[in-house]
C-alpha cells in the first residue's frame, strides 16, 4: 500500500510540474471567444489513455509476471546488478510489476488521460499565443 501511494504522489508531483506552470495565465484569458475545446480534446484524453493503458504489459510487466525477453525483464537485470544481486523492494520495477500485476493499466489509464489532456491545454495555449 505504501508503495502504491509513494508511486501515486510522485505521479502527482510530476503533473503538477508539467501542467500547472500556466494556471495564473490561464485565469486571465477571456474565454468568451473560444468554445469548451470538449471535442478537440477527446483526441489526446483517448491517445494518452490507450497509451497508457497498454504501456505496462508491452512493457512486459503483466499479471503472469515480467515477460520474458521484454523491456521489463532487461528493467530487471540491471536493477539486480546494480543492487547486488537483488531487485529491491519499493524500486521503479518493483513497483512497475506491482501496478501491472494489480491491475494497474486502469490507475495508468486515468494518469495517461490527464496527460494528454495536459498536452491539449499545452498546445491551446500556444496557439492562443500564436494568435495575438
Amino acid at each position: 500500500m505504501w508503495q502504491k501511494l509513494t508511486s501515486l504522489f510522485l505521479c502527482y508531483l510530476l503533473l503538477f510540474t508539467c501542467c500547472g506552470v500556466g494556471v495564473a495565465e490561464d485565469k486571465r484569458e477571456d474565454r468568451s471567444k473560444d468554445s469548451s475545446g470538449f471535442w478537440e480534446a477527446i483526441p489526446y484524453v483517448v491517445a494518452g489513455g490507450g497509451l497508457m493503458a497498454l504501456g505496462l504489459p508491452l512493457m512486459g510487466f503483466t499479471g503472469a509476471g515480467i515477460a520474458a525477453n521484454s523491456l521489463a525483464a532487461s528493467l530487471m537485470s540491471w536493477s539486480a546488478v546494480a543492487n547486488g544481486g537483488g531487485v529491491p523492494a519499493g524500486g521503479l520495477v518493483a513497483t512497475l510489476q506491482s501496478l501491472g500485476a494489480t491491475g494497474g493499466s486502469s490507475l495508468m489509464a486515468k494518469v495517461g488521460a490527464f496527460l494528454g489532456y495536459g498536452v491539449y491545454q499545452t498546445q491551446k495555449s500556444g496557439k492562443n499565443k500564436d494568435e495575438e
